[in-house]
Formats: C-alpha cells, sequence, structure tokens
C-alpha cells in the first residue's frame, strides 16, 4: 500500500513537472513579410508612412540592424528558414513556378518537424511558395500531397505559390478550398488553356495593367503568370486576402492556445499584385505599394490583439521579418514608381531584392518575449537560417549530426544576451552570386550577368571583379576596397569557397 503511494506520489510529481516544462515552452509566432525592405518600417526609419502595430511590437522587443535572409529572392529565403540549410546548396531551388513538385525532401528535419516532435501544434498561413505535389507538380483536382503536411506542419491554410502566380486559390491541407468538381481546375506554365481572357490580348479587362511579365490568365481583374482555367468557386479575391489569412492565423491561435503552438504567418503582403482592401486603399498616399504596407501592419496588429486576448503575450515569442529585401516596380503599374517620393525601401542600403548588395537580404528582424527578450536595438549578425538551431535549443532538444548544417545556435543573440552573433554569413543573389559579410567588411564574389536587372531597375550586383565594401565605413556599398585590401579578399575568399565545397 505504501509502495502504492510512493508510486502514486512520483507520478503525480511527473505529471506536474510535465506540466510545468510545457507551460515553460513558449508558443512561436513568426510573422514573414514578403519583399518588405528594411526602410519600410516607420520603426526602422520611414517617415512618409507609419507602422504603429509593428512599432510597438519593436519597442516592447528587440529590433535587428543586422540581420539577413539568406536570399535576395523567395523561395531560397524560405527554403533555408524552415530546413536550415543554404538553398543554393540544393539544386532546383530558384523562385519556383506556380506548379513545382515540393522542393523540400519529405525526411527533412524541418523546422516545424522539430516543434512538433515536441508536442507542439504547428501551422502554416499564407504564402508557400515552395512547391506542392509529387515530381511532375500536384493533382490539383485531388489530394495536393506531399506539402506543408509531410514536413511537420498540423495545419496549413495557403496560396500553392506567389499571388501573381496561378493557380489563384486557396489550398487548405491537401485541398483546394471551395473547388466544384464540377468545375475543374487545369493548369499550364507552357502555352494557353481554356478560353480564359489573358492580360495581353485582353487589357481592357483589366483593373491593374501589368508593366512585364505579367500578361496571361485574368484572375479578378488581374493577369497573372501562368495559365488557368475552371475552379470559379474556388478563386481568391485579392483585396480580402490580408482578412482571409489573417482570420485562419486568429482560429489557429484559439484552437490550440491552451498547448505549446508555432504559427509561421506567411503574408503575401507587400508582394505584388498589390491590392489591398478598402479601408487601406489610398490611405497612404503612396499608392498600393504603401497601402499594402498600411495593411501588413494591420495584420500584426490583429494577430497580437488575439494573442493578449488569449492572455498569451508573456508566453510568446514572436519575430517579425521579410523574405527579401524591396522592389518598387515588379510587374504592374501600380503607382509605386511614381508616388514613391523621398521614401526609401531599402533604407540606406543599396540594391534591393534580386541584388547581391545588402539591400537584398538585409531586412527587418524584430523579436519579442516579455521577461525573456531584452528590449532595444542589438546589431548582432544574425540569419534566419540560424531560427531551426536556435529554437531547437529554446525547447532543449539537439539536432542531430549533420542536420541543418548551416544553422547555428543564435539563441543568447535572438534574446539580445550575446551582441556579435554569428562569425560570418552567406547571401544569395538572383544569379546565384554569394556573398559573405563577416564583421564590418562584405565581399561579393566576382560574376557574370548585368549590372542592372531592366524591368525592376534594381541594380544587382554582378560584377566581373571581386567587390569588396567595408560596412562599418560605407553602408550603403558605394566604393569597392578590394584592390586597396587583398589580404581580405583572399580570406573570404577562401571562406566562400570552403563553404561551397562542403556537401
Amino acid at each position: 500500500m505504501r509502495s502504492r503511494r510512493i508510486g502514486l506520489i512520483f507520478s503525480v510529481i511527473f505529471l506536474f513537472s510535465l506540466t510545468v516544462q510545457a507551460q515553460e515552452r513558449p508558443n512561436i509566432v513568426l510573422i514573414y513579410a514578403d519583399d518588405l525592405g528594411y526602410g519600410d518600417l516607420s520603426c526602422y526609419g520611414a517617415t512618409q508612412l507609419k507602422t504603429p502595430n509593428i512599432d510597438r511590437v519593436a519597442a516592447e522587443g528587440l529590433r535587428f540592424t543586422n540581420a539577413h535572409a539568406t536570399s535576395a529572392t523567395c523561395t531560397p529565403s524560405r527554403f533555408s528558414l524552415l530546413t536550415g540549410r543554404y538553398a543554393w546548396r540544393q539544386s532546383g531551388t530558384g523562385i519556383a513556378p506556380g506548379d513545382a513538385a515540393l522542393l523540400i525532401p519529405t525526411n527533412s528535419v524541418t523546422l516545424p518537424y522539430v516543434l512538433q516532435r515536441a508536442g507542439y501544434k504547428t501551422g502554416v498561413v499564407g504564402k508557400w511558395h515552395l512547391g506542392l505535389g509529387p515530381k511532375g507538380g500536384p493533382d490539383w483536382n485531388g489530394e495536393i500531397k506531399p506539402g506543408p503536411l509531410e514536413i511537420g506542419f498540423n495545419y496549413s491554410f495557403i496560396l500553392p505559390a506567389t499571388g501573381d502566380r496561378v493557380p489563384c486559390v486557396y489550398v487548405e491541407n491537401h485541398r483546394i478550398v471551395g473547388l466544384d468538381p464540377t468545375d475543374p481546375i487545369k493548369v499550364s506554365y507552357k502555352e494557353p488553356i481554356g478560353n480564359e481572357p489573358t492580360g495581353k490580348a485582353n487589357p481592357e479587362r483589366l483593373k491593374m495593367n501589368y508593366s512585364h511579365g505579367h500578361d496571361q490568365t485574368i484572375v479578378n481583374g488581374v493577369s497573372r503568370i501562368g495559365y488557368m482555367s475552371g475552379g470559379q468557386s474556388a478563386r481568391w479575391v485579392d483585396e480580402d486576402m490580408a482578412d482571409v489569412l489573417t482570420d485562419q492565423v486568429n482560429q489557429f491561435m484559439d484552437t490550440y492556445q491552451r498547448t505549446p503552438f508555432f504559427m509561421y504567418f506567411s503574408t503575401h503582403d507587400i508582394h505584388v499584385p498589390r491590392m489591398p482592401h478598402s479601408r487601406f486603399a489610398g490611405k497612404s498616399g503612396m499608392g498600393p505599394r504603401g497601402d499594402a504596407i498600411l495593411q501588413l501592419d494591420w495584420c500584426v496588429g490583429a494577430v497580437m490583439k488575439t494573442i493578449d486576448r488569449l492572455g498569451l503575450k508573456n508566453n510568446t515569442l514572436v519575430i517579425i521579418s521579410s523574405d527579401n529585401g524591396p522592389v518598387v516596380d515588379d510587374g504592374y503599374e501600380d503607382e509605386a514608381v511614381a508616388k514613391l517620393g523621398n521614401h526609401k525601401p531599402a533604407g540606406p542600403l543599396r540594391g534591393g531584392k534580386y541584388s547581391a548588395f545588402d539591400g537584398g537580404t538585409r531586412i527587418p528582424f524584430i523579436v519579442r518575449w516579455p521577461g525573456k527578450v531584452k528590449t532595444g536595438t542589438s546589431d548582432a549578425l544574425v540569419s534566419q537560417v540560424d531560427l531551426l538551431a536556435s529554437v531547437t535549443s529554446l525547447i532543449g532538444k539537439k539536432l542531430g549530426v549533420n542536420v541543418a548544417p548551416d544553422s547555428f545556435n543564435m539563441l543568447d543573440a535572438f534574446l539580445g544576451n550575446d551582441p556579435k552573433g554569428r562569425d560570418y554569413v552567406i547571401e544569395q543573389a538572383l544569379n546565384n552570386t554569394l556573398s559573405i559579410v563577416k564583421g564590418h567588411w562584405k565581399y561579393i564574389e566576382p560574376s557574370s550577368g548585368p549590372a542592372v536587372q531592366k524591368n525592376t531597375r534594381t541594380e544587382l550586383g554582378n560584377n566581373a571583379e571581386a567587390q569588396l565594401y567595408d560596412l562599418k565605413t560605407d553602408l550603403g556599398e558605394t566604393k569597392n576596397v578590394a584592390a586597396k585590401n587583398p589580404q581580405v579578399v583572399s580570406e573570404l575568399a577562401a571562406i566562400l569557397k570552403a563553404e561551397k565545397e562542403k556537401p
């Protein structure tokens, strides 16, 4: 009898310890904006528009000034974020077409997988752009798998690719939302299908004209990249997208408020086509791009309100960042160039989306966890690729050997306890040109290709000669000092060469 009583006591203690351990694991909400530049937020110096909700998170947490996405384009940045591996190490991880197969192998150890195995409920809402289905692409009218659920997410509500690519539908878990089986979807990126109007042939049907590369099937008055037919009842309405996605995020948190959860909120804003809700249209004075930034800020505020309403503020780690730097004209005539004014989307940085210059990969990065993350600003060198290893450490787990090889435990830096961060970070530009930032030096390897992207007018940073910039005195990368510092060039080139030779 006494032994049974002792056993019961130990069981109660064990269960209590598990409960305490679960309570000490924070919920994690990662808000990942699209094409948001270093200078697009008022907490990062923007003056022509205000982002009070994001500013409030920054004021209550830590704002990083030297944080980096791994790539200046979306698909590879997202790949690295979830896998802890530089995307350039795996072929086929460039900007994915809308009908690409799943790019992340299903046997990968991913950020959601680690958290799921630790008892978290994991969800992704918003832009995916990492491919869906097996080799050859998904069955849009059947089960769409493998996808997010096969790499560690319990729940997904996603755009298959991007807002400017077909199919223009939401996918919830393995099925298209609201699809009428009598009106099946067909998708092609090679040739026209069906008799749907296109932007090229029917410009009179457009409510927003394209400027380049977006002249195919028209959906909701906007012509896209690629052709689609069918699925009329399932097609999204761009102006409602932010509301639809934010509602899904809030429902997820409502559902799993009593268990640790991870929510990857991959917003569509401020990617093209910029079609903000009427609540925001015309409010920024900077055209749809500025209005979309206001809408993004509203989304952040709505999510923060839900966290507060559920009483989860003190036990929720919130991260706000972007997949790459900014672009102004990215395919639509939306007044973004004409109404830019004195606003500088990349702030003091050179380049932007697609570029090897820091404007392509140095991004806003804000971390808030009341009582655990220091407040203020941090100059620590950090990369989004480090989130996997850092979160694994946060929840008391360890990664196996050769798992997430490029992800390092930067938890102390993310919490504000380490002012230095990484020793160096590698960045990838559009044409796979690599660069490395180490200390105050930035080295860009020699590369071919145009100096400026014709359509977007972005400086790409391509140069047949090695480039070296002293970011301490020249944050805008205006003076190439490679010839004056051959030893630094040799050192950084050697590091980059060694990284390339790793499996």
